[in-house]
């Protein structure tokens, strides 16, 4: 809030929006696609799964991004999803510029995408939809291929830094029946 104004600023609010939403933990993956035989992409948290039935996926560009307009044009994509020691790749990822695939291994996917080597597995997608939303758009694929399943640990994010934790057995984590809102 202002000093003595009572009111929150935009400012006030988008800091508290970060801090309280960095609780959230999220896992770190990187969206990839090429075009023309240049491969472009961009770290990721806010990928998740959407539906069972057609197999559907969601990430979250933001409207500023530079790679979004060359995935939307060539409109397929691969999520990779980043293994625990992969910290390095998110951050040159994450940043604007530079040779991203410099340091890189990858091969091309089923439909042309990188998949990159080490990451804990891949989807390989076709975009399907796309809404704005705010400063970001929601882009939903649609699954058209999966990578194997790994015994690694996920990179993780919380509270603005990586992470990395061992996973508990699962005895007793999904007990109840299968309910309709989880995967």
């Amino acid at each position: 809030m202002s000093p003595g104004s009572g009111t929150a600023t935009e400012e006030d609010v988008a800091g508290r929006f970060r801090s309280v939403l960095g609780h959230f933990c999220t896992g770190v993956a990187v969206v990839t696609a090429c075009e023309d035989g240049e491969p472009v992409g961009f770290a990721c948290q806010s990928f998740a799964a959407l539906s069972l039935d057609p197999p559907l996926v969601l990430f979250c560009p933001a409207m500023s991004s530079r790679t979004w307009p060359v995935i939307e044009r060539v409109g397929r994509f691969a999520v990779n999803v980043l293994a625990g020691d992969q910290r390095d790749v998110s951050v040159a990822f994450g940043s604007r510029g530079g040779d991203k695939f410099g340091a890189v291994s990858w091969h091309a996917g089923p439909g042309g995408s990188p998949l990159l080597d080490g990451a804990l597995t891949w989807v390989d997608c076709s975009v399907e939809t796309v809404h704005e939303a705010g400063d970001h758009y929601v882009v939903i694929g649609r699954v058209g291929a999966l990578g194997g399943a790994s015994g690694d640990r996920p990179l993780l994010f919380y509270r603005g830094r990586y992470a990395v934790t061992e996973p508990e057995p699962a005895d007793g984590l999904l007990s109840w029946p299968r309910p309709d809102d989880w995967f």
